[in-house]
Parts: structure tokens; C-alpha cells; sequence
């Protein structure tokens, strides 16, 4: 008895790749091949093309398809409906990478604020010190013989 030893190949091909022909894309998208074109001419879909000018969809393209499905079949949305629909996800999606970038900014800006008052902090220490057996505070640059020490009150 001979044992065959089977091996599978996994390729992974970019989310944004076209590698679909239009019958493929339009099965995957349960739709007509005549449908993915208008929406083309629509400018709902943008499929890459082949050097010899054939259409290429990508995942991301029938993921899109698929969506165009929902929101006419199942949501009743005429086409300028979907267009409108489209245009303002993409305008959240960048608002929303736009907030990610500022919160991460805002983020590293107070790290870099509290690091800078503990250095300060430390620093104020450094210069303030304990005179003659009292607890007033003086700098240290007037903490000389013969300079006596200052108190200092607080406004309550």
C-alpha cells in the first residue's frame, strides 16, 4: 500500500488586487456581468484592468458589489441613493482615520507635557532646600553664609 501524501498551497492575494474576471465577480456577487458594467459606467465600481484591458476585480471590489446588493434589493435605494450612500461612508471612514490620528497625536502631546512638568517638578526641588534647622524654603543659589532665608506664603 502506498500512502499519497497530499499538500495544499495557500496563496494570499491583497485585499485590493484585481484577480477576478467580470463572470467571477458577478457570481461571487450573486449578480448579471451586465449589472457590474453599468454600475462601472456609474462610477459605483472602479475595476482594475489587465494589460490587455480586460477587467480585474479585487475582494474589496465584489465586498463593494455586495453592499450595492443590499442597499438596492433589500433596502428598495435607487442607484442615486447607493451613490450618496457610498460617497458618505468613505467621507466617515477618512473622518474616522482623521480622529484616530488626532487622539493619537493628542495622546503622545500629553505624554510629552506631564514628562516635561516632572522635569520641572524635579528641577524646582533641586533649587529649593531646607535652611538652618528651620523649614522655610530658599533657593539654593541664596543658601550662603550671612543670607538669610525668605518665608514664603501661600495666597489661600
Amino acid at each position: 500500500m502506498s500512502m499519497r501524501r497530499r499538500t495544499t498551497t495557500r496563496v494570499t492575494v491583497d485585499h485590493g488586487r484585481g484577480v477576478f474576471m467580470i463572470s467571477v465577480a458577478a457570481e461571487l456577487a450573486a449578480m448579471h456581468p451586465q449589472t457590474l458594467r453599468m454600475y462601472e459606467a456609474r462610477g459605483l465600481i472602479e475595476p482594475q484592468r489587465s494589460p490587455k484591458g480586460t477587467r480585474l476585480y479585487s475582494q474589496a471590489d465584489v465586498e463593494r458589489l455586495r453592499r450595492i446588493q443590499v442597499l438596492t434589493a433589500e433596502l428598495g435605494m435607487n442607484l442615486a441613493g447607493v451613490e450618496r450612500v457610498l460617497e458618505l461612508e468613505e467621507q466617515l471612514e477618512r473622518a474616522s482615520r482623521r480622529l484616530e490620528t488626532l487622539e493619537r497625536r493628542s495622546a503622545e502631546m500629553r505624554k510629552e507635557m506631564e514628562d516635561e512638568l516632572e522635569r520641572v517638578r524635579k528641577s524646582f526641588r533641586a533649587e529649593l532646600v531646607p535652611y538652618k534647622q528651620t523649614t522655610d524654603l530658599i533657593r539654593a543659589d541664596d543658601a550662603r553664609p550671612g543670607v538669610r532665608s525668605i518665608r514664603v506664603e501661600r495666597d489661600r
